[in-house]
């Protein structure tokens, strides 16, 4: 029976922004191309968890600004599986970030071991309202993890959420006893917490929240966060560490997985693009097989984005979409199970957010002239999330051709989506081949196309 293939296409000077092109056929004969490509099904690798972005109160503030249907219209791109780009893995964080409207903790009282002012009312002003408004969207289903930038002040050696400092140690049954609240704080609320990070980078003193935790500290914060969310009955979210660059990963997975004691805790890993040289035309993503081949532990990119210094520089630019693509084709080429965008939305200045850390996002809404943009990372990410489905397997993929990126996929339905990203000027005519058959593809410059069949 002869295959037919849907090709989906976004190219930069077309209008072709996740368009359904004509669709081709598998032959048996030969097919002559400069590019070949062919489908190894048998070479079976990671399974998807899911790919999206992160609610933070930021975005949850820029849409509070504007007209409810556009608000609508940017969940519904997000999340709705046919008229979107049906996003299924999303981030938020657990007291402020630097994409908030300041520093707040939910309790900051001096001391409060037992958590007894424990309070949800910021996050119930703007963000819990953005999470279930998304979670209300027609065929949205979602899991949602959740990462602290900073513990309260009183519990850091500095005193303060930002410019570093460390967690007392007399405080970390506390940190833990806060992570378990949270999430059942959350569940009382029909939220679910699918998982959480233990903390934002790590490694970085920055203006804005956060917290150090050398290698060893993590690795023995996992096993008082470990047994404190299983004492809790919340055995089953999912633990991930380092939440940072991966250029600096090797020695925290070392020192975390070769202890048996807290290895045991942590189902992945999560990491960060900063700190990479992004004029290299394929990420180098080593370390990510390392991790997963030595220890086993599932990979989970959990933010990055481009910094924003003009934000009319960022509105409609190509080659932000691109470096997204660029790095989803290669983490998922390197045993990655999910892909997590960092803002989901910001306004017109790239924020707001409480020390001037602006950035670009997939969606910007102008909260000025109540306009929304869609610059080309929301289209390349969607030839992935809404297309790759969670619990699809990662399968092999010969090339003999260098000048493509590619990527492949078995979804648990059984079709199939191949997604090819060409960075060149030219367009390029490449043969894709499965079980005897081919087809032969053009793809545009500065395109990407989802093949599924």
């Amino acid at each position: 029976m002869t295959k037919k293939i849907k090709v989906i296409q976004t190219a930069k000077d077309t209008e072709d922004r996740l368009t359904e092109k004509n669709t081709l056929e598998f032959k048996k004969e030969a097919v002559a191309a400069s590019a070949a490509f062919e489908i190894k099904r048998d070479q079976k690798a990671q399974s998807i968890t899911g790919f999206g972005g992160a609610f933070t109160e930021a975005g949850a503030y820029t849409l509070a600004q504007v007209p409810s249907e556009l608000r609508d219209e940017v969940l519904e791109a997000y999340f709705h599986p046919e008229k979107g780009i049906g996003y299924s893995l999303c981030r938020t964080h657990i007291n402020s970030c630097d994409f908030s409207l300041g520093n707040y903790a939910y309790t900051e009282t001096e001391g409060d071991t037992e958590l007894r002012d424990f309070d949800l009312s910021r996050d119930e002003e703007y963000l819990i309202p953005f999470i279930k408004d998304a979670m209300a969207v027609e065929g949205a289903e979602f899991k949602l993890f959740s990462s602290p930038w900073s513990p309260p002040a009183w519990m850091k050696t500095n005193g303060r959420m930002n410019k570093g400092g460390k967690l007392k140690k007399e405080y970390w049954q506390t940190w833990a006893d806060y992570f378990a609240r949270y999430i059942k704080e959350y569940q009382q609320r029909d939220m679910d917490i699918w998982g959480v990070t233990i903390q934002n980078e790590p490694m970085a003193e920055t203006p804005w929240d956060n917290c150090i935790y050398e290698d060893e500290e993590e690795r023995d914060f996992v096993k008082v966060l470990g047994p404190t969310l299983k004492e809790a009955g919340l055995e089953d979210v999912k633990i991930m560490v380092f939440d940072h660059n991966k250029d600096i990963m090797k020695s925290r997975v070392d020192t975390i997985f070769t202890d048996p004691e807290a290895a045991k805790w942590v189902w992945g890993v999560g990491f960060h693009w900063y700190g990479e040289d992004d004029t290299k035309d394929i990420v180098d993503d080593e370390v990510l097989s390392y991790t997963y081949e030595t220890y086993n532990k599932e990979l989970v990119f959990t933010e990055g984005c481009n910094p924003l210094f003009d934000a009319d520089d960022f509105i409609g630019e190509w080659w932000t979409g691109e470096k997204y693509g660029r790095h989803v084709i290669a983490d998922l080429n390197h045993y990655t199970t999910g892909w997590v965008d960092w803002n989901l939305v910001l306004n017109e200045e790239g924020g707001p957010n409480h020390v001037q850390n602006y950035c670009d996002a997939p969606i910007i809404v102008d909260t000025q002239k109540n306009k929304i943009h869609y610059n080309s990372p929301y289209y390349y990410l969607g030839h992935f999330s809404k297309y790759i489905k969670p619990g699809a397997t990662k399968i092999g993929v010969a090339s003999a051709n260098d000048e493509l990126l590619i990527t492949a996929f078995e979804n648990p339905d059984q079709t199939t989506a191949v997604v090819v990203m060409n960075e060149k000027d030219e367009a390029q005519e490449f043969s894709l081949k499965e079980e005897g058959q081919a087809v032969k593809i053009t793809i545009p410059a500065h395109a990407i196309q989802t093949l599924v069949y």
